[in-house]
């Protein structure tokens, strides 16, 4: 899975995945389109791309045609497309080229579209509609300063970042970031608001990286941004004589590192966009050190491990492969340098693509487990909930799937048995949920290793995760 950031990153390589056999055309075949869709919604994919010409809607086979002002155009809005999975009313659709090499709709059939085609172009020309205007509700965008809101923000978004994702859409001018209500937030400057209104409609509900770092764009009341200073917090693109304002180069990232629970190198490594580029690239395989054997099951609350192998002459190390560069990643940021049973575990990426699984018969068959059948993987559904609680260790831990019938004392008890002391517990409303709270995060760290996945009967399995809140 590639993500919006690798997708712009590596904008040329994308060029040679085409989703289908048939040759490029500037119509596109827009399928699985969500029931009751609209025209706008339609041509909304379209915008960013270049000018929209034409539209047909297929309203009972849940499809559409668009056609594009040129092929390069069509060809641009594939290849983006086949990084980025394409949402409407955030279901995923499926583009690809049509194999019409324009679209000759019946004007009576097609006044509708075609009303709406110029009510959009209108706006997007900075005319006013000449259509009814009942037909779209489109009025000129407020204003060319947009705030964006990231949520789920497990790698720093440095202003760079930004910069690159939005100047697709247009001529950024300027870009303040800044953290409010514990959110990282940044107001962005176009040089015209139709840029602003079409990076909106393309942008908003996206993730910048893998199931994480999820923008949410509206229009700000401001329409003009005051820069004082170029450097990691504020740019001013067109006024590059602004003093850096603290001494610092314009280019360094240490504000960000407050905002995230990463390790500064795992930080400095986002913000080089090397993080971002999952799947490719970056190895899912990661190599973890000084531990005992249970150990690389910790992994799992990070992503789905596939496969683990000891390491014949060295039975402290394993290689540890996960579905993606992205969940070994997030992995790494997180447990290299914690203590488990007592030793500083040390996690890294490994050059290894994949582990092998052995050869029948051969000695250390037996050091190789394969999990990539096991119904207890967290991250396989896309988009699945699991990646919004995807947390540093902590000593709290967030319980779920907790069988009717068991009890605070229960818990408590459980928990203590796994070798640690339960400091605090609180149920939520339903008591399917709670949070338990050990005296260290090593103890968290083992209760989590002991006891997730623990059957509580009836096919109860509990599922214990790092919680972000105390109690």
């Amino acid at each position: 899975i590639q993500t919006l950031y690798s997708a712009l990153t590596n904008g040329s390589d994308s060029k040679k995945q085409r989703l289908d056999e048939s040759p490029p055309s500037r119509v596109l075949h827009i399928r699985k389109l969500p029931n009751e869709v609209s025209e706008t919604e339609v041509i909304a994919l379209g915008l960013p791309f270049g000018k929209v010409t034409n539209i047909l809607m297929l309203k009972g086979k849940n499809q559409a045609f668009l056609e594009l002002g040129t092929e390069e155009a069509a060809i641009t809005m594939v290849n983006y497309y086949t990084a980025v999975t394409p949402q409407v009313r955030n279901t995923p659709v499926f583009i690809q080229y049509s194999n019409h090499k324009e679209l000759k709709t019946d004007s009576a059939l097609n006044q509708r579209a075609q009303a709406v085609l110029q009510a959009v172009s209108a706006v997007q020309d900075g005319n006013s509609p000449s259509s009814d205007p009942g037909v779209l509700d489109l009025a000129p965008p407020p204003s060319p300063v947009l705030r964006i809101i990231i949520d789920n923000m497990f790698y720093p978004v440095t202003l760079d970042v930004l910069q690159q994702i939005f100047s697709k859409f247009g001529t950024v001018m300027k870009i303040i970031t800044f953290t409010k209500n514990n959110q990282f937030q940044a107001l962005l400057q176009f040089s015209d608001p139709v840029n602003a209104q079409q990076a909106k409609l393309s942008l908003d509900g996206q993730n910048i990286y893998n199931s994480c770092c999820t923008l949410r764009i509206d229009f700000s009341k401001l329409v003009n941004l005051n820069v004082k200073y170029n450097n990691d917090k504020s740019r001013d693109y067109t006024r590059p004589d602004l003093p850096t304002g603290d001494g610092e180069s314009a280019n360094k990232d240490h504000s960000l590192l407050a905002i995230s629970p990463l390790s500064a190198a795992a930080a400095a490594a986002a913000a080089a966009g090397r993080v971002a580029l999952s799947g490719s690239g970056v190895s899912g395989v990661l190599l973890a050190s000084n531990l005992n054997e249970e150990v690389p099951l910790i992994l799992r609350v990070y992503g789905d491990v596939q496969r683990v192998k000891i390491l014949y002459n060295k039975k402290d190390s394993a290689l540890i492969q996960l579905s993606d560069g992205n969940q070994a990643q997030l992995a790494m940021s997180h447990l290299n340098g914690q203590k488990v049973f007592g030793k500083v575990m040390r996690v890294t990426l490994s050059k290894h693509q994949t582990v092998a699984l052995p050869r029948e018969g051969l000695d250390d068959q037996l050091l190789t487990k394969d999990f990539s059948g096991s119904p207890l993987h967290r991250f396989k559904k896309p988009g699945s909930k699991n990646f919004q609680n995807i947390f540093p260790p902590s000593a709290t831990l967030h319980l779920s799937n907790i069988r009717d019938g068991v009890g605070e004392d229960d818990l408590r008890l459980l928990f203590s048995n796994s070798g640690g002391t339960v400091k605090a517990f609180k149920f939520f409303q339903d008591r399917k949920m709670s949070l338990i709270q050990m005296s260290s995060v090593e103890e968290a760290i083992q209760a989590l290793m002991d006891l997730h996945n623990y059957d509580m009967g009836g096919n109860h399995h509990l599922k214990v995760s790092f919680s972000k809140s105390t109690i």
